[in-house]
């Protein structure tokens, strides 16, 4: 009894470390972007065959996703005093470990492709390879935030093909809309390591250009996001409630800039980050409810 409470104990405590590797509560950045282009895609609720295979599919590719970044960047991450503790550089969990885990991960995202729409079957390697080419552009070139930006803008646009089979000029958009917005996101992100990232000769806006040229950088961006959104409700012809929840995306982004950009970096924490998620559910509540209305 004592060494199956002991067993059940270590199983515990090694999901919480991989839960915290893959920071589960990031899911909330891409999930309702998902689901968004689920709903808009068809004008109506999805199957629930087609939600439960979307679903698996985001935790299959943001496990991946997560996983490969801290693999690859376990090094930085073992120089940074900022992310010592992290799993790896810690050693709380091995990079055998890690690996078996990326791969589980990236076999759960193809099985989910296979239970989708034909494309799918043959598109997922394409999210795989951005997984594994973002932790890399940070080593030669400043735009970084936008590949990450990017690869996370597939999350709707994969849903759309999920469910429709077929590509159009709204899924582009929201993939455009969603890169820009985490890609500005990221921008203000990098402010924390800006010291540690010109020593290690890695790029970011914030090295490139300075603190003020990276907000004036993430503000320009999140305000051509909001636009994409909006164009997004003009090419579906969505209704007044869709644009209401635009302009609260709006909102929430220019107040978390503002918020960094007069408090400073270190006196907000983040905070910003928060707000972020909060972006992500409303846009996505939104979109479902201009659907269904």
């Amino acid at each position: 009894m004592t060494q199956s409470r002991g067993l059940a104990a270590s199983l515990a405590a090694k999901s919480a470390h991989f839960a915290r590797l893959i920071k589960v509560e990031h899911s909330l950045y891409a999930l309702p972007f998902a689901y968004a282009g689920a709903f808009l895609a068809l004008g109506r609720t999805p199957s629930r065959h087609d939600l439960i295979w979307i679903t698996i599919a985001m935790v299959g590719a943001r496990s991946a996703a997560m996983a490969l970044n801290r693999l690859i960047d376990a090094g930085l991450d073992a120089r940074n005093p900022r992310t010592q503790g992290r799993e790896l550089p810690s050693g709380v969990l091995a990079r055998g470990e890690v690996i078996l885990f990326t791969v589980l991960s990236v076999a759960v995202l193809v099985i989910a492709s296979f239970h989708l729409s034909e494309p799918c079957r043959y598109l997922w390697p394409i999210p795989v390879a951005a997984f594994v080419f973002y932790p890399y552009a940070k080593r030669f070139t400043a735009l970084c935030h936008y590949i990450l930006g990017l690869t996370d803008g597939l999350a709707p646009a994969a849903a759309w093909v999920a469910v429709t089979g077929e590509v159009s000029w709204p899924p582009v958009l929201l993939f455009l809309a969603v890169g820009l917005w985490v890609g500005g996101f990221d921008v203000i992100y990098a402010l924390l390591d800006v010291e540690f990232d010109r020593r290690e000769g890695v790029h970011s806006i914030p090295v490139s250009i300075g603190e003020k040229g990276a907000f004036w950088v993430a503000g320009v961006s999140h305000l051509l996001a909001v636009v994409l959104l909006v164009a997004v409700g003009v090419f579906l012809d969505l209704p007044a409630v869709y644009y209401a929840g635009c302009g609260a995306v709006a909102a929430m982004l220019a107040w978390s800039d503002l918020d960094v950009a007069i408090h400073g970096i270190e006196r907000t924490g983040m905070r910003f980050m928060t707000v972020n998620s909060v972006v992500g559910v409303v846009y996505g509540a939104v979109a479902v409810v201009a659907v269904l209305s």
